[in-house]
């Protein structure tokens, strides 16, 4: 018997706890990065959701530290 493993949804909208699960940083970091105006997101009614281009766009704006 075989069971196939399904291909991961390519998502527009996160919830801040995927955010964090796609950043590897935990979810408290999200919200603190969404209070500084450091990710953008949107509101739908009470949710709040981050576009995927807006993380994208927070990890291409982040710079290496020099060796």
């Amino acid at each position: 018997m075989s069971t196939a493993i399904a291909a991961p949804v390519d998502r527009l909208l996160y919830k801040p706890e995927e955010a964090a699960e796609a950043l590897a940083v935990g979810r408290s970091m999200v919200y603190e990065l969404m209070a500084d105006g450091a990710l953008t997101y949107i509101k739908l009614g009470r949710a709040r959701r981050i576009r995927r281009t807006d993380l994208e766009a927070y990890v291409a704006s982040l710079s290496p530290l020099p060796n």
